[in-house]
């Protein structure tokens, strides 16, 4: 008898430091998360930008914890985006030459592409634009989270 009790108290504790972890991993990027650009911020940046898209839920590697929804402008020195992305922790932004929607995909043309630069914020961003990046070579704009190797979103911009 104390044996199976040991064996259950053993269990759900693991269980339930494992939904913690989960849980933490989860909570984090959002706790330590900067604060977001406001609206007016993001206008003034976005009124020189070259191209509009949209990020959009229903991507095909897209799912409820792996997603963008909002509208992205991409301008020769500057990347902003309006909306929100599922928080996660190590997230980066990318320029592509071809449009991706699957990490299979990514992970096949990430040769290709560009690290514009790290994603810190979940509600509006704004990145700057390395002075060696050409952004009209490129034709759509991509969010990676590094950590996990998980495909977020994507919008083809031209």
């Amino acid at each position: 008898m104390k044996i199976k009790i040991l064996v259950l108290l053993l269990v759900s504790h693991a269980i339930i430091g494992f939904v913690g972890f989960a849980a933490g991993i989860y909570a984090l990027p959002i706790l330590i998360a900067p604060d977001s650009p406001d609206a007016a911020e993001i206008n003034a940046m976005s009124a020189t930008a070259e191209f509009k898209a949209s990020f959009k839920k229903d991507l095909q590697d897209s799912d409820f914890l792996h997603q963008g929804e909002g509208e992205v402008t991409v301008g020769s020195d500057v990347i902003t985006f309006t909306g929100q992305i599922s928080p996660g922790p190590d997230y980066k932004l990318y320029l592509s030459p071809s449009f991706v929607e699957t990490e299979a995909e990514f992970k096949r043309l990430k040769a290709t592409m560009v690290v514009i630069g790290d994603i810190k914020t979940f509600d509006n961003f704004v990145v700057p634009v390395g002075k060696d990046v050409n952004v009209g070579q490129y034709n759509t704009v991509i969010v990676w989270c590094e950590s996990f190797g998980q495909f977020i979103t994507a919008a083809q911009y031209q």
